[in-house]
C-alpha cells in the first residue's frame, strides 16, 4: 500500500518577505508536492479584497476545514486543514488557547484514506513555554492509541516543558527538520508526529518556499499500519 503524503506548512511572511501575501506562489508550492493531507498556519484575510480561506480550499483536494482563531469585521486568521481523503465524521476545532494569550484551535478528525481511516490533528501552538506545555497536553488528549498523526507550527524549540516530550508519550514518531527562520534554518518549529503504528518513511522541504513564508514547509510519506483484523 503506498504511504500517504502529509504536509504542514506555515504560510504567512513577514517584513519585506512576501508582503502581499502571494496566493499563487503558495499554491504552486502545494501543487508541486501534491501532497494528500495539507496543515497551513497563518492564513489571513484581514485588509484583502480576496479571501485566501477560499483560495486555498480546493488546491489539494475537496475536502476542507478551516480554524479561524481571530475574526474581525476586516476579515479573518487561523489555519486550514486540506485533504484528498473525505472526512469520517464532522470535524471538531479544539480551543487549546491558554489563559490571555493568543487564541490557538487544534482541528482533529478522521480521514477515510485508502489504508482505512487515519485520525489527524493539526494545530499551531503559542509562543511561550507554559502555554505550549499546556496546549501539548491537550493534544495527547485528542490522540488514538494508534493511527493518528498530528502535524503542524508548534513553535517548541527549548527541551523544558517541551511539546515533543510531551508528545512522545503519544506519538514517538517525528519530523526533525529545521524550518525557521526560512532564509536560513535554524529552528525545527514545524513538524510531524506519528503514533507507533506508523512509520516515517521519507521526508524533505522545498528551500523554493522561502520566496512566499518565513518557515519552510515540511513534507513527508507515513506508512501507516493497516486496520487489524479479527
Amino acid at each position: 500500500m503506498a504511504p500517504v503524503r502529509f504536509m504542514t506548512w506555515n504560510v504567512h511572511g513577514t517584513f519585506n518577505l512576501n508582503p502581499k501575501f502571494d496566493l499563487e506562489g503558495v499554491c504552486s508550492i502545494l501543487r508541486k508536492w501534491a501532497p494528500d493531507v495539507v496543515a497551513l498556519q497563518e492564513v489571513d484575510s484581514r485588509s484583502r479584497s480576496d479571501d485566501p480561506f477560499a483560495k486555498l480550499a480546493n488546491v489539494v483536494g475537496d475536502h476542507r476545514v478551516h480554524a479561524k482563531s481571530i475574526v474581525t469585521a476586516d476579515g479573518d486568521y487561523g489555519q486550514m486543514l486540506l485533504s484528498r481523503f473525505p472526512f469520517s465524521g464532522v470535524p471538531e476545532i479544539v480551543d487549546v488557547s491558554y489563559r490571555e494569550r493568543e487564541p490557538r484551535r487544534a482541528i482533529a478528525t478522521g480521514l477515510l484514506t485508502p489504508v482505512g481511516d487515519v485520525r489527524v490533528v493539526a494545530t499551531h501552538l503559542g509562543l511561550s513555554i507554559h502555554e505550549r506545555y499546556a496546549q501539548a497536553q491537550a493534544l495527547v488528549s485528542l490522540v488514538k492509541p494508534g493511527r493518528t498523526v498530528v502535524l503542524g507550527d508548534f513553535n517548541d524549540w527549548f527541551w523544558v516543558k517541551s511539546v515533543r516530550r510531551v508528545l512522545a508519550q503519544a506519538c514517538p514518531n517525528r519530523t526533525r527538520l529545521r524550518t525557521f527562520p526560512s532564509r536560513l534554518p535554524l529552528m525545527r518549529l514545524d513538524r510531524i508526529y506519528a503514533t507507533s503504528d506508523s512509520r516515517i518513511e521519507k521526508v524533505w522541504t522545498d528551500v523554493e518556499a522561502r520566496a512566499f513564508s518565513d518557515h519552510l514547509p515540511v513534507i513527508a510519506d507515513v506508512e501507516i499500519q493497516g486496520p487489524s483484523r479479527a
